[in-house]
């Protein structure tokens, strides 16, 4: 992500987190620590192949050796088509070139396809952050992966394709909007 995507980030972020969507100065704060020898942000945008349109974005904070999940989001167009899947892999892999021992993030109770997605990745529920979506009021369930190094991909996952099965054998149960930022 660079400071010209922000703008359409924020319509994307608007659109699927209404009542808590982040600010474009967020997204400058967090794109800030995103270069240079020091950086500890790792923010990534997906746009179509064929519009140029941007379609989703995620973003991953290091300290030390925890890696933290800020940010994974989907076009509604685009759910079922495992970008989330892809855009949560690009985080994990950052998450290893920072040396992070674990990686955690906060998603919404409610939100039980994102959910899914996670677990598929090897995250587990650890606890609770009770209110933490504003204004909403909505409890957040605090999940961690451990050795993201060692995360259950979907390369990792992959089943080899027969006519039975699907190029891309996701539903589209796996990632809305995975309400993730807080």
């Amino acid at each position: 992500m660079r400071w010209w995507d922000i703008e359409p980030v924020l319509e994307l972020e608007h659109e699927l987190f209404p009542d808590d969507a982040w600010s474009a100065g967020m997204f400058w704060s967090e794109l800030a620590h995103a270069r240079g020898p020091h950086a500890t942000r790792r923010y990534l945008v997906a746009e179509d192949p064929h519009t140029g349109r941007l379609v989703g974005y995620a973003g991953l904070a290091a300290a030390g050796d925890l890696g933290d999940v800020q940010t994974i989001a989907a076009a509604r167009d685009q759910w079922g088509t495992g970008l989330g899947a892809r855009l949560l892999t690009e985080l994990l892999r950052a998450a290893t070139a920072f040396e992070c021992a674990e990686v955690l993030l906060e998603v919404r109770v409610d939100n039980t396809r994102a959910q899914r997605l996670y677990e598929r990745f090897g995250f587990e529920p650890i606890g609770f952050r009770r209110g933490y979506y504003q204004p909403g009021n909505v409890d957040a369930l605090v999940m961690r992966l451990t050795d993201p190094a060692q995360a259950r991909t979907p390369e990792a996952q992959a089943v080899p394709e027969t006519p039975e099965t699907p190029e891309n054998p996701e539903t589209p149960e796996d990632l809305e909007s995975s309400e993730t930022h807080g």
